[in-house]
């Protein structure tokens, strides 16, 4: 299945000059979030991850699509100030200024072998961090998963020592 032809883009947003690529007609349709599972399961082993962490939001989606495909659970990377409880954050430095991501304390288990997924990596800044934030707390990157992948922004670059796959780039 070509996941291209369901990727929409938009010209100009979210501001000037920005094509923004839009994986949200994928969600409609059953067979391309079924053809999204198969590739990743033949990338990832089901042994090698015990976890599946989602970057807020439409990363969250991607998570819980493999969870479910491996039976494994699924925790949440959040913006600041978003989740309840006692919390980690880390601050790092993204392409137009400062932004901060936090997790639940209690989450991840030492030594827990975590795949991190995102719809899409552009300059990698937020991949990175989640990276370093689950490290933090004691977590083991297994790889990343990302739908999309924009080259041209040499996001992969930050977090090359991992095992990474995206699905469709450009």
């Amino acid at each position: 299945m070509n996941l291209k032809d369901k990727i929409s883009e938009y010209p100009n947003f979210p501001k000037k000059g920005i094509l923004f690529r839009d994986f949200s007609p994928i969600l409609k349709d059953s067979s391309a979030l079924s053809h999204i599972a198969d590739e990743f399961s033949k990338h990832f082993h089901p042994k090698d991850v015990d976890v599946f962490a989602g970057i807020e939001s439409r990363g969250f989606i991607l998570a819980s699509i493999l969870a479910s495909r491996y039976n494994k659970g699924m925790i949440m990377i959040r913006k600041a100030g978003k989740l309840p409880g006692k919390t980690t954050k880390l601050a790092y430095t993204i392409e137009y200024g400062k932004d901060t991501i936090e997790i639940q304390k209690d989450v991840v288990k030492k030594d827990e072998k975590i795949i991190i997924c995102d719809d899409l990596l552009a300059t990698g800044g937020t991949a990175k961090a989640s990276a370093k934030l689950i490290e933090k707390v004691g977590g083991v990157i297994v790889g990343f998963a990302f739908i999309i992948e924009l080259t041209d922004l040499n996001g992969i670059k930050g977090i090359s020592k991992y095992n990474c796959k995206s699905l469709v780039k450009y």
